[in-house]
């Protein structure tokens, strides 16, 4: 199964992103992108730090992932990121018009218990807060899906792919 999107899988810190966006590419046969990855050092430690981003740093960072959406259009590709406000999904959309999201949704306890469990990763649990201070939902004119996280990454993922399959249906 192939996508000629690129699929932005979003949601607060926490949700899976990084677990469920190897695994849609996977099912779909399409690069993988780490959004993380695409961070200056200087947002990095200042996360590490405990210290929430504001817009000034998201910029340099949302306008990466765009470029590499860009360059991904017509072939697909799915990468993660946070895409907390609809400024930063429009910032991505302007790079990458036909980007379509994947909304990672949860209960803030699953998601803090989650989060607790990580290793090696510089978000730390005191940042959840600001996260769903920031979240704006998907509105209903933005091209995507929201998807519960409570199942294991395995039915989180096929329940993605059934509501990006009723979205393509619904939009061609």
């Amino acid at each position: 199964m192939n996508t000629p999107h690129v699929v932005v899988v979003m949601g607060v810190a926490g949700t899976g992103k990084t677990t469920i966006g190897p695994l849609l590419a996977a099912r779909y046969g399409v690069p993988y992108a780490e959004g993380d990855d695409f961070h200056p050092p200087a947002n990095i430690a200042k996360m590490s730090a405990g210290t929430p981003l504001d817009d000034e740093d998201r910029w340099p960072w949302l306008d990466a992932i765009g470029e590499w959406a860009h360059g991904r259009a017509g072939l697909g590709g799915v990468v993660s990121s946070s895409a907390l406000k609809r400024s930063y999904r429009d910032r991505l959309r302007a790079a990458a018009p036909d980007v379509v999201f994947v909304h990672l949704t949860g209960d803030r306890a699953l998601i803090e218990d989650r989060m607790s469990h990580r290793e090696g990763h510089f978000m730390p649990t005191a940042l959840l807060d600001s996260q769903f201070a920031t979240l704006q939902p998907l509105e209903p004119d933005e091209a995507g899906v929201a998807v519960e996280v409570s199942g294991s990454p395995e039915e989180i993922t096929e329940q993605a792919v059934a509501a990006l399959a009723n979205l393509s249906g619904a939009t061609s």
